[in-house]
């Protein structure tokens, strides 16, 4: 953990990696940001004490590993101008949808790992998946590991498709958590709870519900029927949540982002 890296794009992802980098050891001095624009140079300066570049130069070739966090809309206008200056490096994209052979193509490199993180990275508790081109070797595997590994868990995949899984799975989980959180606090509220209260019991149920989900050995399906009693309140919002067929809904709402993120891959990931 002591070459250079290099950020393309400073948004919430990158500082997610940037913080959890700082933490583990990593200065200030190791780690250079492009980012072209003003609010998010301030928020690295103000963050971090980073002066993050508005343009890439020519000291981007001494950096080791870059990381591309970029929108998957500017992905390949951000590439080209960079190209020139970081053929030896090793790639690790967090964009959603961009297929590792576009990037390959772009940069003129099989060195390059894709990630899939989510939000909780910000926190140090997210989980990324990753998927290796085969002309990332072992180490620089192990070196994008550790990378990924101080904004939280990883998950290596066998096959680039699964990526598009993750991101309808894990990447876009947390705003589904949040969506079901938001209708938690509503009816709490509307049931007579201040919203602070509503607020509170919905944030530590989730926490715990999540903890108790990773220590325990047994699955969901389980778990769920163990606070499930026939002809109790559990019973009765579940059975009103399988009349709405809310299941189905929400697997077909997951299959919505799995076909996104293939489009992504297609619509920006010409040539």
């Amino acid at each position: 953990m002591s070459e250079r890296i290099a950020f393309i794009g400073g948004g919430n992802m990158a500082c997610a990696i940037i913080g959890g980098l700082l933490g583990q050891g990593y200065s200030i001095g190791q780690l250079d940001v492009v980012d072209p624009f003003p609010e998010a140079q301030d928020k690295l300066k103000a963050n971090f004490g980073i002066l993050a570049q508005a343009q890439p130069a020519a000291n981007l070739s001494q950096a080791a590993m870059i990381i591309w966090a970029v929108k998957p809309q500017t992905f390949k206008e951000a590439a080209l101008p960079v190209r020139f200056h970081t053929k030896n490096a090793l790639h690790l994209s967090v964009a959603a949808g961009i297929r590792s052979d576009s990037i390959a193509r772009w940069l003129d490199t099989e060195r390059v790992v894709r990630a899939m993180p989510n939000t909780p990275a910000l926190i140090g508790r997210g989980i990324s998946g990753l998927f290796a081109r085969p002309g990332v070797s072992k180490a620089d595997r192990d070196w994008v590991g550790k990378v990924m590994g101080t904004t939280g868990r990883t998950m290596w995949l066998d096959s680039e498709p699964q990526l598009d899984a993750v991101t309808a799975l894990s990447g876009s989980g947390p705003a589904y958590v949040f969506y079901f959180m938001e209708a938690m606090i509503e009816a709490g509220a509307a049931m007579g709870l201040s919203r602070d209260q509503a607020y509170k019991l919905a944030v530590a149920t989730f926490i715990g519900t999540g903890e108790l989900a990773h220590s325990s050995k047994e699955p969901p399906e389980i778990l769920r029927q163990r606070v499930t009693s026939k002809g109790g309140t559990t019973y009765a919002a579940l059975a009103s949540m399988q009349d709405d067929n809310m299941k189905t809904q929400f697997i077909r709402a997951m299959h919505a982002a799995h076909r996104r993120a293939k489009e992504l891959g297609d619509e920006f990931g010409s040539a």
